[in-house]
């Protein structure tokens, strides 16, 4: 039975989303139909095809309260738009359903699990979220809602645990068990990942607190993902209100990598910590195993420090990521676009060992939507102080990426992207050139820039709001550099 306030936004999604024209929309990233976008949610496999769902207030480009909008692909490129799946149209979910995740159960149906927040004021007349995780059945297109929800209240909660800050939990299965990881915040007001299991997907029971913040990085950990990778477990975290930690980590929202092990006791003990990505521009990622045994990753294309800055006349806001295959690499976890976008590729442009001292422009490299990549090394003994991309240019605006060998710092600066708030345009981070050499491959999808380094060493987000005609693309240096460059259109059909 679909509700009245889900029949509503499904209605009204239909009919607002044909107002933005497909020329408006990216080309292979995932928008809204309408409205406002933020964490995804629900990547999963279902019937073998891939679906993410993810927070959504259909009804104004403002956080509101949270729906889940749903697509799904064949090939993480092309993505067909579902239904809305999630309203808050339940007593246990009236203030929103949060975030959370999805998984195929032995019947064929497909089990959400998300986040349902009610309000509660305390003894001082305050009111606050109580957070709590609900379920919800459904075929890949109508969801019913479990009526016993919540199935993890914060009764279950460990000795400690807050039940204001207790969401997105992130489910998988081991030999016919099911866990889940959920955040929670602790008595000392930082963040923690909790572990709960269940046989059946119903009924749940706690089981141990994966790791705790302790106030080490950030307070609070949102949107937590828990895998191995390569035989090495990987928890993911999205802190806030995260301190800067030398070149590695921002202040504000940040994203981290845990690698660990697992000790006698199959506790995770974490051995390493490291950023996902350096720019501006990226949140709370999920990730999915495919049938063929890869790791993706998607995320939020923004953060809430930007996510208050936009046009006014906009009828949808935020992107997703393009999504990224991870591997270990000398026990890194390293990030690359999936393969499938060679599908897509169009025309190929490509120069050899072009030697660049000032400003140099190629003949067929320019774009928008694009795929390409720069390899770079000393011409000479002497070396150079820094080499520059600079993409999305016109004769006002330029988007620029800079790299100075001799303190390993890769700049990205959209400071003169055309975007008029005084928002945080500038990102630097640390990179480690072999031998001298370092390969910078740039996805472009019209207001989107996602670089990786090094072969996904380092990855670094960031949108750029420059008007479309703006598709120059230079490259300069102080001093010799030797380049290779070899560019794809990516071709979709509008």
């Amino acid at each position: 039975m679909i509700s009245k306030k889900l029949r509503q936004a499904r209605e009204y999604e239909a009919e607002h989303m044909a107002l933005v024209a497909k020329e408006e929309r990216p080309m292979f990233h995932v928008t809204g139909g309408i409205g406002w976008i933020n964490d995804p949610n629900g990547f999963c496999v279902y019937q073998g095809e891939y679906h993410l769902f993810f927070q959504y207030h259909p009804y104004s480009t403002e956080w509101g309260p949270m729906h889940w909008g749903h697509v799904k692909t064949k090939d993480f490129v092309k993505w067909e738009r579902l239904p809305i799946a999630l309203a808050p149209d339940e007593k246990f979910d009236e203030k929103g359903c949060f975030s959370g995740s999805a998984i195929e159960l032995p019947n064929g149906r497909q089990l959400l699990m998300y986040t349902g927040v009610i309000h509660e004021a305390d003894e001082k007349g305050i009111v606050k979220d109580i957070q709590q995780q609900c379920i919800a059945i459904g075929d890949g297109i109508n969801y019913e809602k479990y009526e016993h929800n919540p199935v993890i209240g914060s009764s279950m909660l460990p000795e400690g645990g807050n039940k204001h800050d207790f969401r997105d939990p992130k489910i998988w299965e081991e030999d016919g068990i099911y866990y889940v990881a959920v955040a929670n915040r602790t008595e000392d007001g930082s963040g923690a990942i909790l572990k709960y299991k269940s046989k059946d997907g119903l009924h749940w029971e706690y089981e141990e607190t994966i790791d705790r913040c302790f106030n080490e990085y950030g307070k609070m950990w949102e949107c937590p993902d828990f895998f191995e990778l390569e035989d090495h477990p990987v928890l993911v975290i999205s802190p806030q209100e995260m301190r800067p930690i030398g070149m590695e980590f921002h202040a504000g929202n940040g994203t981290a990598f845990f690698v660990g092990e697992y000790n006698k006791n199959h506790k995770f003990e974490r051995k390493s910590v490291q950023a996902i990505d350096y720019g501006l521009d990226f949140y709370a990622p999920q990730t999915l195993l495919t049938p063929d045994g890869r790791r993706i990753m998607i995320a939020w294309m923004q953060n809430w420090t930007t996510s208050n800055c936009k046009n006014s006349e906009q009828l949808y806001f935020g992107e997703m990521t393009f999504p990224r295959e991870l591997y270990m690499k000398n026990g890194r976890v390293c990030q690359l676009p999936v393969k499938e976008i060679e599908n897509y590729y169009g025309r190929k442009v490509a120069f050899e060992n072009v030697l660049v001292h000032g400003v140099t422009t190629l003949p067929g490299i320019h774009g928008r939507v694009i795929d390409m990549t720069v390899r770079i090394k000393p011409a000479n003994e002497e070396g150079f102080n820094w080499f520059r991309v600079n993409v999305a240019k016109d004769g006002e605006n330029v988007t620029v990426i800079r790299y100075k060998p001799k303190s390993r710092m890769m700049r990205i600066d959209r400071s003169r992207c055309g975007f008029p708030n005084d928002i945080v345009h500038i990102r630097d981070f640390m990179v480690n050139p072999v031998d001298g050499e370092l390969t910078i491959r740039i996805l472009m999808d019209k207001h989107s820039l996602e670089l990786f380094v090094n072969d996904g060493e380092q990855a670094a987000t960031m949108m750029v709001y420059t008007d479309q005609t703006a598709s120059s693309i230079t490259f300069d240096a102080e001093g010799d550099v030797l380049m290779s460059v070899t560019k794809y259109d990516l071709e979709f059909e509008v």
